[in-house]
């Protein structure tokens, strides 16, 4: 079979489609709110007689709550597949891509997530694709991934 065409025991992708790890996601969320919600309570049961006065009380929650968004930030990524292109989502920054700018998909062994091969000669992490939530799960994302760049517009590189 031709590298160029799409697997064809793979259904089309519909599109919009997103990809994120939902396992880490919903541990970064859930250990957050705990953080914040011990946090909290810690800062309301503090005894008052050993200084911990109303700014120090503030203190510990804005810590809790510094916490929290810490954790939000490292379940932000995400990958999401649209007509247009790929927009990326890692912890702090946003990749537009267009389909054209992906040459290559790829999730080698002992990658913890998928990496895009870029026009430009770059290598993008795509972060939203990891195989924390399983090495088969971010296999089959990252086909599919293929799948729609070969369909969209994407060039497999040239091997010299």
């Amino acid at each position: 079979m031709s590298s160029t065409q799409p697997a064809p025991d793979r259904d089309l992708v519909a599109l919009p489609r997103t990809w994120y790890p939902s396992g880490s996601r919903l541990i970064t969320r859930v250990v957050g709110a705990g953080i914040l919600a011990g946090l909290t309570v810690l800062a309301v049961v503090l005894p008052e007689d050993g200084g911990w006065g109303l700014g120090s009380r503030a203190g510990v929650v804005a810590t809790g709550v510094l916490a929290f968004g810490f954790l939000l930030v490292l379940g932000r990524p995400k990958v999401v597949a649209h007509e247009r292109g790929l927009t990326v989502v890692n912890m702090l920054h946003t990749h537009e891509l267009a389909w054209a700018q992906i040459v290559n998909v790829r999730l080698r062994q002992g990658d913890p997530w998928v990496f895009l091969d870029l026009s430009d000669g770059e290598s993008l992490a795509a972060l939203g694709i990891q195989t924390s939530n399983g090495r088969g799960k971010a296999i089959a994302a990252a086909g599919e991934l293929r799948d729609l760049v070969t369909r969209f517009g994407g060039v497999e590189p040239t091997r010299d």
